[in-house]
C-alpha cells in the first residue's frame, strides 16, 4: 500500500501522493505533512468526544424521552451520519484540501456556481466550527464550576456556586491555554492529539465499568431498553415528537469529523489517509458512545431527582449520578469528582483539537482571500503553523460567549449554529456531488462506487430533517423565554452572508485561488 501513495518525481524522489494532489488542485504545500492516519483520526475522534457530547447534553436526552432515547435514539443518529460521513470521505478523496467543504462545493457546483457555492459553504462551515470551539470550551467551564461546587460541599451543603462571570473568565482562561497549545510546531499537535484519542477511548471505558459497579442502586434491563420518559415539565406528551427532540443529544456529539478533511493537507497520503480518518472517527465513536451511554444509564434511577437544580449537583445529571454513586457506596462523593475530572480531561482535548481544525478552515478560506483581512490570517511561522489563524479563533470563541452574561437563551441560540450550522455545510457539497456533478465527479483511490449517489442523497435528507426538527419549539406554551431561537440563529447568518454576498463579494471573490507559483506566507 505503501508504495502506492508515493509518486516518482523526475523518475528520482518520492512524493506523498496528497502532496502530488494539492500540487495538481493549484495549492503549494505550505503547511508541514507530517500527520499519520492514526494523527489525522485522533483529531476528529478527539472533537467528536462521546465523553463531551454525551455529558454536556445528557439532561435533554433524560428529559426527553430517558433511556429509549439515549439508547436507540443514538443508534439511529449514527446510522445516518456514517451516511454523511461516507459521503464527505469520497470527496475528500478526490479534493484532499485544508478547505475542505467550501472547496468541494465550489468544484462540484460547477463554473457558473462555484462563487456563491463555496461562499456559502464556507461561512456556514466557519461559523458552526466557530460556535462548537465556543460551546465546548464554555461546557468544560460550567463542567468545571459544578467540579467546584461538590468539591466544596455541592448545593445542599452551602458549597461554592460559580457566578456567570467566573464561568467566562475560566472560558477565556481555557481559551488562552487552547492557543498556545495550538501555537506549538504540528508534530507536538499530533502527540497531543494521540494522547486525546486514547484519553477519550480508555476514559469512556473507565466510566462506563466504574459507575454501574460503584452504584449501590442499578436501573434494571428493563428500564434502560424500554423505559419512555414523558415527564419533561415542557408542555409536551406526544411520543415521537419527544423522541425527535431527544435526538440532539446524539446529533450534537456527532459532528466535528471534518476536521480531518482540514488537516489533510499536513497528513501523509491524505487522499486515502483523509477519508480514513472521517469514517474510523465516526465508526468508533458510535460504538464507544453506545457503551457509555449504556454504562451510565444503568445507574439512572430517579430521573426526576437528577434532573432537580436542588440536588448537589445543581440539576447536572452526570455528576449527580457520578457523585452519588461514590458517595452512597463509601460515604463520600470524592471518587465521584475524580470521574467528572477524567470527563473535563477529555472536554479539554476536545476543545484543543475543535481549536485547531477551527484555525486551519481559517487558513484556508483567507487564503483564497474570502475573510476581512485574509492576507493576515493565512500566513504561517517558522513552525508552518496558521498562527494568526489560531489566535483569531481564540477570541471570536471568545467573544461569541459573552452572549451568556445577557441571556442564556441568546447563548443556545448562537451555538445552535454549531449543529445546524456545521450540518448545512457537510450537506451542501454532498448535494452538488449527487446533482450539478452527478456526471461529472472524478473519485479519489476511496470511492463508494455505484452507491455514491444513494448515500449521497440519504446523507442531504438526513441532514434538511435535522435541520426541521431541531428548529422545532421545545416548550410550550412559547415564550421569549421558551422560543426555539435556533431558526433564527441560523436564518440569521444566512441573510447576513447571502446580503453581503450580492451588495459587495460577488463583485471580488471568485472562489478558491490556486497559489502555485505565489511567495511563500511565511
Amino acid at each position: 500500500m505503501a508504495s502506492q501513495n508515493v509518486i516518482q518525481i523526475n523518475g528520482k524522489h518520492p512524493q506523498d501522493s496528497g502532496h502530488s494532489r494539492l500540487n495538481e488542485l493549484g495549492y503549494k504545500q505550505e503547511l508541514k505533512r507530517d500527520l499519520s492516519v492514526l494523527s489525522n483520526f485522533a483529531f476528529s475522534f478527539s472533537i467528536i468526544s462521546v465523553v463531551t457530547g454525551i455529558t454536556t447534553l445528557y439532561n435533554s436526552g433524560l428529559r426527553f424521552g430517558g433511556p429509549v432515547v439515549l439508547v436507540y435514539g443514538w443508534l439511529v443518529a449514527g446510522v445516518f451520519t456514517m451516511a454523511v460521513g461516507l459521503s464527505m470521505a469520497e470527496i475528500c478523496s478526490s479534493y484532499p484540501t485544508s478547505g475542505g467543504l467550501y472547496y468541494w462545493s465550489a468544484k462540484l457546483a460547477g463554473h457558473s456556481w462555484a462563487p456563491f457555492a463555496s461562499w456559502i459553504t464556507g461561512w456556514y462551515n466557519i461559523v458552526g466550527q466557530w460556535a462548537v470551539t465556543t460551546s465546548v470550551n464554555f461546557s468544560l467551564a460550567q463542567l468545571i464550576g459544578v467540579i467546584i461546587l461538590l468539591s466544596t460541599g455541592g448545593q445542599n451543603e452551602g458549597g461554592y456556586v460559580a457566578s456567570k462571570y467566573m464561568i467566562l473568565v475560566i472560558h477565556a482562561g481555557l481559551l488562552l491555554v487552547h492557543a498556545i497549545i495550538n501555537s506549538l510546531p504540528i508534530s507536538w499537535l499530533s502527540f497531543f492529539g494521540q494522547i486525546a484519542a486514547a484519553w477519550n477511548i480508555l476514559g469512556v471505558f473507565f466510566l462506563m465499568i466504574c459507575i454501574p459497579l460503584v452504584a449501590k442502586e442499578k436501573a434494571s434491563v428493563e428500564f434502560v431498553f424500554t423505559h419512555f420518559n414523558t415527564d419533561n415539565d415542557a408542555g409536551i406528551s406526544s411520543k415521537p415528537y419527544i423522541f425527535l427532540i431527544g435526538l440532539l443529544m446524539s446529533q450534537y456529539t456527532l459532528t466535528g469529523y471534518d476536521a480531518s478533511a482540514h488537516m489533510s493537507e499536513e497528513t501523509k497520503s491524505a487522499d486515502i489517509n483523509g477519508p480514513k480518518g472521517i469514517i474510523s472517527s465516526i465508526g468508533i465513536s458510535i460504538i464507544v458512545g453506545w457503551g457509555y451511554l449504556l454504562g451510565i444509564t444503568f445507574a439512572v434511577t430517579d430521573i426526576p431527582q437528577l434532573l432537580s437544580p436542588d440536588n448537589d449537583a445543581g440539576g447536572y445529571a452526570i455528576a449527580e449520578i457520578f457523585y452519588q454513586a461514590f458517595k452512597k457506596r463509601y460515604g463520600s462523593g470524592t471518587g465521584g469528582i475524580i470521574c467528572l475530572l477524567v470527563v473535563a480531561v477529555a472536554i479539554f482535548f476536545c476543545a484543543m483539537s475543535s481549536l485547531t481544525s477551527n484555525s486551519r478552515m481559517v487558513y484556508a478560506f483567507s487564503r483564497d482571500g474570502a475573510m476581512p483581512l485574509s492576507s493576515l490570517w493565512h500566513k504561517v511561522n517558522q513552525h508552518e503553523v496558521p498562527i494568526y489563524a489560531v489566535w483569531l479563533s481564540a477570541v471570536i470563541a471568545f467573544c461569541m460567549a459573552l452572549t451568556s452574561l445577557g441571556s442564556i437563551v441568546a447563548f443556545q441560540a448562537m451555538t445552535s449554529i454549531a449543529v445546524i450550522g456545521l450540518y448545512i455545510a457537510y450537506a451542501l457539497p454532498i448535494f452538488f456531488r449527487v446533482t450539478l456533478a452527478r456526471k461529472s465527479f472524478v473519485p479519489g483511490p476511496f470511492n463508494l462506487g455505484r452507491y455514491g449517489v444513494v448515500i449521497g442523497w440519504i446523507s442531504v435528507l438526513w441532514v434538511i430533517t435535522i435541520s426541521v426538527l431541531f428548529s422545532l419549539p421545545v416548550a410550550y406554551p412559547i415564550t421569549d423565554q421558551t422560543l426555539n431561537y435556533t431558526p433564527v440563529a441560523v436564518g440569521g447568518l444566512f441573510i447576513i452572508v447571502v446580503s453581503y454576498w450580492i451588495v459587495n463579494a460577488r463583485y471580488w471573490f471568485k472562489g478558491p485561488v490556486t497559489n502555485v507559483g505565489t511567495p511563500s506566507n511565511v
